[in-house]
């Protein structure tokens, strides 16, 4: 992320790099919170999976429904995962420019 002055002397955010789902790892749009660290995800490939934020990472992610994340599933239980990502707002929208995301309830 690169902060470039424009013409009213403001800061603006540019993108220069997004992170992107690798291996098996998917898109997720978080649906509700059940707790502690806890939450429902409908995930891009069609599922619904309960995710949890890792302990190293519960302190730096701040999540809340309607956020697109990250979700690497588990080896033993792919109706699990661990949310290791989070969006910002103009990474959405260069996600819905580039065709990475493509669901209804992503109007921000």
């Amino acid at each position: 992320m690169v902060y470039k002055k424009n013409n009213n002397n403001q800061e603006e955010q540019v993108v220069t790099r997004v992170k992107l789902p690798r291996g098996e790892e998917v898109l997720g749009i978080i649906e509700q919170r059940l707790g502690g660290n806890k939450m429902m995800v409908n995930c891009l490939d069609g599922k619904s999976r309960n995710c949890r934020v890792p302990g190293r990472l519960k302190r730096k992610l701040w999540l809340r429904p309607d956020d697109v994340v990250i979700i690497a599933p588990w080896e033993l239980d792919k109706e699990k995962g661990d949310v290791i990502f989070k969006y910002r707002l103009n990474q959405i929208a260069w996600l819905k420019k580039k065709g990475y995301l493509k669901t209804e309830k992503t109007e921000f």
